[in-house]
């Protein structure tokens, strides 16, 4: 969450904003618009640098106006119909390449994770024009950089059976968990509850909620098995983010380490 870098939106230079949205909050909202460019291609700006270069930003343009549909009918009320791009998207952010980006990058596609984040509504004769500088940051600094839009860890849930659960018993103990957790088998004849994968199981705590089968259930956590959860904002797989976290962790391991050996022994 707070130490892999990203890239996002740094600086925004306005040239024209007749749009309701004022320049600030105009700012902050591209801020949080999640850009795919691995951050690993580029370097950090260094502090004071208001320009940049083609190794340490990534320049945007949003350039868009608002104008009428002269072939709308007149009855109409929609503005989807009456107005052209009065809709502004994260999809008209165009990537405007530095230096010489295009022979460093050929292949790349620098653009926001999503084409559908609306930024601002515009109408007739409004219009918003700005360039923005993208840089590379990590989520202690601010939020925007932040790959992970959630990160959390739960112990593997570990349910018990005591006894064989049977026919309706079975039923009523399947729809107590999530589903997928216990399944229904048909053995003899007869249904036949058994525990097929508790992985699922959220911890509801329902079945004790029935006298019939709170005592036939044991649920438990395995304590030495976690399970991690980690969802990307899109502009890195999860995979990759998390090696990309044990990476600085590991870094951070050997710095201390390091202080350890140049301290001297008394």
């Amino acid at each position: 969450l707070p130490e892999v870098p990203t890239m996002a939106v740094e600086k925004v230079f306005v040239y024209n904003n007749t749009s309701i949205v004022q320049d600030e909050i105009l700012a902050h909202r591209l801020g949080l618009i999640p850009i795919r460019a691995d951050p690993r291609l580029f370097e950090y700006r260094n502090q004071g640098d208001e320009e940049g270069t083609e190794i340490d930003t990534l320049q945007f343009q949003l350039k868009i106006k608002c104008s009428r549909n002269p072939q709308a009918a007149k009855e109409s009320s929609d503005p989807n119909e009456l107005y052209f791009n009065h809709k502004v998207y994260s999809k008209h952010m165009t990537w405007v390449p530095l230096g010489n980006q295009t022979d460093l990058f050929p292949d790349a596609d620098f653009r926001p994770v999503h084409d559908d984040i609306l930024i601002a509504l515009l109408r007739p004769g409004q219009e918003i024009d700005v360039l923005m500088h993208c840089v590379k940051g990590i989520g202690k600094d601010h939020a925007k950089f932040s790959p992970v839009a959630t990160a959390s860890y739960r112990l593997l849930p570990d349910i018990t059976l005591l006894q064989p659960i049977e026919d309706e018993a079975a039923e009523t103990l399947q729809k107590c968990f999530s589903p997928g957790v216990i399944e229904i088998q048909n053995i003899k004849g007869k249904k036949v509850a058994r525990v097929a994968n508790a992985r699922l199981d959220t911890f509801s705590r329902e079945v004790f909620r029935h006298e019939g089968l709170k005592n036939l259930v044991r649920l438990a956590r395995v304590r030495n098995h976690y399970i991690f959860s980690v969802e990307s904002t899109g502009i890195l797989p999860p995979d990759v983010l998390v090696s990309e976290a044990i990476k600085i962790l590991m870094g951070k391991c050997q710095r201390f380490l390091n202080e350890l050996d140049s301290v001297p022994m008394e």
